[in-house]
């Protein structure tokens, strides 16, 4: 008789071992019907993340994914990928020390991306390096969900972070720009964001100041076309009063009162620069200082 919590033994990761020629985990027969399935150590390998994947598609009792020091590379994290995008139970997976590599990381977090019920990530140790960095900035500012991603232990340097994401003529509107703006909130990465000719409007503009009151990397942004009115630029502005790094801010509707307010005070941070859509007019010095109370 099985035990509680083991699998029977026609599974579908048995035959899907099969089907790879590998050798199945005892431990996933197991703990196949656990919340918490730990496979750490155990030399599984490409082929033996494509089994696993494949029994992971269909099983709704994981809710935590203990992967660490597998050697998946990335040919296992792009099986893995594909049940982390199907599944709707896992909730936390810790993948470190893997050798993804720059196309593990890829494939890992555009499946992260839409599977918003992972909310806990660990990729330490996996030799993440600067190209890395461009598909982990995109999942931080789509994922809003995501409360933890360690990535110790890997290259991301300084270059790392000098990252531009250009996201022009997708399709962000409504509550999907308010929650893109959000992710600002959590970039680590980016410096360099355009999300211009999306369909941002006021709630996303006011959802883009929101977040530069706690980003602290972000310098260069560009909003050209998404239907911002004066009302969300002023509410955009907001978000510069306390952002301390953003030098750039690009292509929004202004009005006399933002006008005036700019022309105001001329005290703080010179070298800024804010191009307006309305009269193409580009403040080049102290234009940041009327968004600052004085010190």
């Amino acid at each position: 008789a099985r035990r509680p919590g083991e699998l029977g033994e026609d599974t579908l990761y048995l035959r899907s071992c099969r089907a790879h020629s590998v050798v199945p985990a005892s431990c996933f027969l197991r703990q196949g019907s656990a919340p918490e399935l730990s496979l750490r150590h155990r030399g599984l390998g490409p082929q033996g993340a494509w089994a696993l994947a494949h029994a992971l598609t269909s099983n709704p009792y994981v809710k935590r994914l203990d992967l660490r020091d597998n050697g998946l590379c990335g040919a296992g994290a792009e099986a893995l990928a594909g049940a982390l995008s199907k599944t709707r139970s896992i909730c936390d997976v810790d993948l470190s020390e893997n050798r993804l590599g720059a196309e593990g990381a890829r494939a890992i977090c555009a499946a992260l991306v839409v599977s918003p019920a992972v909310q806990r990530v660990q990729l330490a140790g996996n030799g993440l390096e600067e190209q890395a960095a461009q598909y982990l900035a995109e999942l931080l500012l789509a994922h809003t969900g995501l409360k933890s991603l360690d990535l110790s232990y890997n290259q991301l340097n300084d270059q790392a972070g000098l990252t531009e994401l250009n996201v022009r003529w997708n399709h962000l509107r409504g509550p999907g720009a308010i929650a893109f703006a959000r992710g600002l909130e959590a970039n680590i990465f980016l410096r360099v964001l355009d999300i211009s000719y999306n369909g941002c409007g006021d709630s996303g503009a006011s959802a883009v100041g929101e977040a530069l009151k706690t980003n602290n990397v972000l310098e260069e942004l560009y909003m050209s076309n998404n239907r911002i009115s004066e009302a969300g630029a002023l509410n955009l502005g907001l978000g510069l009063r306390v952002n301390q790094t953003l030098r750039i801010l690009a292509d929004i509707q202004v009005n006399r009162e933002f006008d005036d307010l700019a022309s105001s005070v001329k005290v703080i941070l010179p070298g800024l620069c804010i191009k307006t859509a309305a009269r193409r007019v580009e403040y080049k010095k102290e234009l940041l200082a009327i968004f600052r109370p004085s010190e």
